[in-house]
């Protein structure tokens, strides 16, 4: 039996993560669905924002799911034990270097996106992003202090060919199965770093995927391009940080952040991570605000690419259209239904 960990987290998180447990166990009643505390709420309990045995229990999964982590209660707390940092240990620990944010448009949104409609109409691009490496891992980093009595605060962005590969070789096998286009965004006029992924990515193109098309582009000006024309664009692959930006600033356009799920994927037959790219929403936790669809969705990304329930997969997405397409919308989305009730809509459509 395949078996789902569900890491509801913080903020909106738990009420987001309740209607996937909900959506689960109408279409995939035979997943085994586990929960344990993580983030904010682990570290209200143990002091720590990912236990061990949490950890453990994530690797030994054949998928994780989760809501969101962090919030202003826990600012003050040790950056090591900040919810954040148990997101990036726990994606340190899986391993899972290649994240896969789709910024798609459903035609029923795309009056809701900031841009004008004709602009946004079938809207699809994957972002592939670099997870575990770059300025979010780096080292030396910290803030120390001056002998004149200022302080400096310094990050260390680093990557390797291997890192570079690993991640092009995804977007590149992506892009295959899509529009065989790929842009590889990075800074190599001003970073070295940006540098050695021009060069590492081009030398992976000429020498394994020559059939597909490449054309690189610096990250300020893919941002630009973003809101411009952002129908030229089918998969982006890029760093870290950059990938961090560039897919948010993408949400957007799809309509709300409350729309964009991801996947974080590593070797093969090891389990992902899914999660809704959205934050914890600590103003509207409680209150039954939140969109669940970012988070229905990375469970669809779940079925897909970790349990290999492509047909369950096929059945949820069309849930989610004919849901949105029925009217059903969040106040995100400029409606009134509860996160309980677009959670409804989505299970009457199945």
């Amino acid at each position: 039996m395949a078996t789902l960990l569900l890491l509801p987290g913080d903020g909106i998180g738990p009420e987001v993560c309740a209607e996937v447990r909900r959506v689960a166990a109408a279409l995939t009643p035979d997943l085994k669905v586990e929960e344990a505390l993580y983030g904010g709420a682990s570290y209200d309990t143990h002091s720590t924002p990912l236990t061990d045995e949490v950890r453990d229990q994530a690797l030994a999964s054949d998928a994780v799911l989760m809501g969101a982590v962090g919030g202003p209660k826990w600012a003050d707390a040790p950056r090591h034990l900040r919810p954040e940092a148990g997101l990036l240990n726990l994606r340190k620990a899986m391993d899972v270097f290649a994240n896969l944010r789709p910024a798609y448009c459903f035609e029923a949104l795309a009056g809701a996106s900031s841009l004008k409609p004709e602009l946004v109409s079938g809207l699809d691009i994957m972002f592939v992003r670099e997870l575990v490496g770059g300025v979010y891992f780096g080292q030396p980093r910290g803030i120390e202090d001056l002998a004149d009595g200022q302080k400096k605060g310094f990050d260390t962005q680093v990557y390797t060919t291997s890192e570079i590969e690993r991640v092009g070789r995804v977007a590149f096998e992506l892009a295959r199965g899509r529009t065989n286009k790929v842009h590889s965004a990075e800074k190599s006029n001003v970073m070295e770093s940006g540098l050695l992924w021009k060069q590492v990515i081009t030398e992976l193109h000429a020498r394994e995927y020559p059939d597909v098309q490449l054309e690189h582009i610096l990250a300020d000006n893919c941002a630009m391009q973003l809101v411009r024309a952002p129908k030229q664009f089918d998969v982006i692959v890029t760093d870290n940080l950059f990938g961090d930006i560039l897919s948010d600033a993408a949400a957007m356009l799809t309509g709300s952040l409350g729309m964009l799920p991801s996947a974080a994927l590593g070797a093969p037959g090891k389990p992902g991570l899914y999660e809704p790219i959205h934050g914890s929403a600590p103003d509207i936790a409680g209150k039954g605000l939140a969109n669940p669809l970012a988070a229905i969705l990375s469970f669809e990304m779940a079925l897909r690419w970790s349990l290999k329930q492509t047909q369950a997969a096929d059945a949820l997405l069309a849930a989610v259209k004919a849901a949105l397409d029925n009217g059903a919308r969040t106040r995100d989305l400029g409606g009134s239904l509860t996160t309980a009730q677009m959670g409804d809509a989505v299970l009457a459509a199945l």
